[in-house]
């Protein structure tokens, strides 16, 4: 699976305008926004400018998974220009693993 944080988007696209957001948002327990945890496995932006995000979560028993994927949403839309709608989804396949980190994060979580 390639990790989204290993993909480039140009720089003016909505995608990095989405990610930029993206990496301003943090799970409270953790020190490391949610982009360079790998929680996120996909954005996809439609021609009509609705944002799709998939993420997923450490744990299904995680106490932010009613509260994070409303806070991205509402960032997205009050951050990102001309956003028709922003839905946050999240999954639980493929499970998450520390190896979806960056290793900027594994290195400011001290694993490695």
């Amino acid at each position: 699976m390639e990790l989204l944080h290993e993909k480039t988007f140009p720089p003016d696209s909505t995608e990095a305008k989405v990610v930029a957001v993206l990496k301003t948002c943090y799970d409270p327990e953790i020190p490391v926004d949610i982009f360079a945890l790998g929680l996120i496995y996909d954005v996809e932006v439609s021609d009509s400018q609705d944002v799709h995000v998939t993420m997923t979560l450490t744990s299904p028993a995680c106490p932010v998974a009613g509260t994070l994927p409303p806070e991205i949403e509402h960032k997205i839309k009050a951050h990102v220009p001309d956003i028709a709608t922003a839905l946050v989804e999240v999954v639980w396949d493929p499970p998450w693993t520390i190896d979806m980190m960056t290793e900027g994060a594994k290195l400011e979580l001290g694993m490695m």
